[in-house]
């Protein structure tokens, strides 16, 4: 019986081999969904095959943050993404802190002296490479995944108290993509001018046909008051169908406006403390002033 928050439905998960498969060890799979330090609570019940009673044997253990991870073969190629950030502490204090925050068949260690470190992982839950490279005063992390870079690149900062960092960044696909999002933007912004620049001109069109249908009701033209109200018929299924459009034109803006943010935040930390603020203050500013190659400048240079 095991018990672990965020890992099994009901945060726990409970084993009972068949009588043919009981043996003297057992294998029970454990997939995080996420990179976070868990406590696993495991009560494990031995005794004899037919006996009614058992010894309760319980253990405790904390998994490290980053599990799910396990040495890259020799000829995985480097990602082009990387983080390269400035780091004022010795290598054999980082290789301490991979030690105890990365699961692995075998402890990490410095080469050349202590002066360089050059780490490669695979992440099991994306199929992602990860390098780690440190030399004296400076760590480069090459990934393609930007979440996990900020995960610990955050992790490690944390780790070794560092309360401000700045760094520099290079993730084409994360910025193409963005850049995809951002076009996405302006085509939905200039939908919405638009839509509602044509709800204006129906609005000022019926406010006139109501007038001709009032003044044709009371001349007793019951011909011409008929053709005004069509025309309001049809004009008030164009404004539905014009209202409806804009709904749906404003939840995909929302969504991909979300998406922006999110890349924001993700941009940001990849830095620490004050310069992560600012490269978040510094990239809203961007998006409002329509600079697109400055927030990506921005992205990849820190905020100024």
């Amino acid at each position: 019986m095991i018990f672990a928050e965020g890992i099994f439905n009901g945060e726990s998960h409970v084993v009972h081999p068949p009588s043919s498969g009981i043996t003297s060890s057992l294998s029970v799979p454990i997939f995080p969904p996420k990179d976070v330090p868990i406590d696993l609570h495991v009560k494990t019940f031995v005794g004899h095959k037919n006996s009614s009673q058992y010894h309760v044997f319980e253990l405790s253990r904390q998994l490290p943050r980053f599990t799910l991870y396990i040495q890259a073969p020799t000829n995985t190629p480097q990602p082009k993404s990387f983080v390269s950030f400035p780091v004022n502490e010795r290598i054999n204090r980082v290789v301490m802190w991979i030690n105890q925050n990365f699961l692995l068949d075998e402890e990490v260690c410095a080469i050349a002296a202590d002066t360089e470190l050059d780490l490669r992982l695979m992440a099991l839950r994306t199929g992602c490479p990860i390098f780690l490279h440190m030399v004296p005063g400076t760590i480069t992390i090459h990934c393609e995944d930007i979440d996990l870079v900020g995960d610990i690149v955050q992790a490690l900062a944390a780790s070794l108290n560092i309360e401000n960092m700045t760094s520099t960044a290079n993730f084409p696909d994360f910025i193409e993509k963005l850049k995809e999002v951002l076009v996405k933007v302006d085509e939905f912004h200039n939908v919405r001018q638009k839509l509602t620049a044509e709800m204006a001109d129906h609005s000022n069109l019926i406010r006139s046909l109501v007038v001709r249908a009032e003044d044709a009701r009371l001349m007793n033209d019951m011909n011409s008051m008929k053709q005004s109200y069509l025309k309001l018929y049809d004009l008030n299924r164009d404004l539905v169908n014009g209202y409806n459009i804009r709904c749906n034109n404003h939840s995909e803006l929302l969504a991909c406006l979300k998406i922006v943010n999110q890349g924001i935040q993700k941009a940001g930390r990849l830095r620490v403390g004050k310069p992560k603020t600012q490269v978040v203050t510094a990239c809203r500013s961007a998006i409002k002033q329509g600079d697109v190659e400055k927030l990506f400048k921005i992205i990849e240079c820190g905020g100024v």
